[in-house]
């Protein structure tokens, strides 16, 4: 199955497709339907996931639609912090899995979650450079260097907050040259060139593949990330977002994970 474009929606365009339905769904139905032949959900789910889960769970919900005919899953990728905004603004989601615990609790605080959010997942931060390393970075000390152009994650979002607690154990003063509003865009200036390093996590370097390395420091077990997932309250269709939850929980999601780098709960 060739792979789909991941969906980013904002809130206002999330609103509006809300507000007028959606379409019609493979099998027939409207937009949302939860049960088709034999029980298997059907309908659109739509997953709002941190950034660094983009190849992973596109990758899962190609898997849950092969086993669901009728499901369409989309997914918004992007910061952490600004899906949970999305969420707590009215954005209709069924599923929000979150990069921190910090910005999960922003959701369920606004008794947004459907249950208790449960962690399925962990990551940690790796320095990436350019394939060959021509700047000759050798680890976070580099980050205070003024002759280097670097890249970090904003500190609202989960890869920055991570970043401020590596660099507090190093006794490091970064000195970013941008701060990116989700571990993607950081990675994406290492890719094109455009920085000598930046900040992201180890499962972002593996995905990139021969176009940047990944270069390891001691400091970065103090900043790892658990990474929660919850169905939400007044998901549209809550039938599919249960089989995506049980799906990424599941054996072979988290042969999944694993493969992609991340590390077992």
């Amino acid at each position: 199955m060739p792979r789909r474009a991941p969906l980013v929606l904002s809130v206002a365009a999330a609103l509006v497709l809300t507000a007028c339905g959606g379409p019609a769904d493979e099998a027939g139905g409207a937009a949302g339907t939860t049960s088709g032949t034999g029980g298997h959900p059907t309908g659109t789910l739509t997953v709002f996931a941190a950034a660094s889960l983009t190849d992973v769970f596109t990758d899962l919900g190609d898997r849950l639609e092969e086993d669901n005919p009728g499901l369409d899953v989309q997914f918004s990728f992007a910061g952490s912090a600004a899906l949970a905004t999305q969420i707590t603004q009215g954005a209709p989601a069924d599923v929000f899995a979150s990069a921190n615990q910090a910005q999960m609790t922003v959701v369920t605080d606004a008794g947004l979650a459907d249950g208790d959010p449960v962690v399925f997942t962990s990551n940690v931060l790796q320095i990436a450079v350019p394939a060959g390393n021509p700047a000759g970075v050798t680890g976070l000390a580099d980050f205070a260097r003024e002759d280097l152009a670097l890249a970090v994650c904003a500190p609202e979002v989960p890869c920055g907050a991570a970043a401020e607690d590596v660099f507090a154990a190093a006794g490091v003063t970064p000195r970013p040259d941008t701060l990116e509003e989700d571990v993607r865009a950081a990675l994406t200036k290492v890719e094109l060139g455009e920085v000598d390093a930046a900040l992201v996590y180890t499962t972002d370097v593996t995905a990139a593949g021969h176009a940047v390395e990944g270069l390891d420091f001691p400091e970065a077990e103090d900043g790892v990330n658990d990474y929660p997932i919850a169905p939400l309250a007044d998901a549209p269709n809550p039938a599919a977002a249960a089989a995506f939850v049980e799906l990424v929980r599941s054996e072979e999601g988290q042969e999944a994970l694993a493969d992609a780098g991340f590390r077992a709960p």
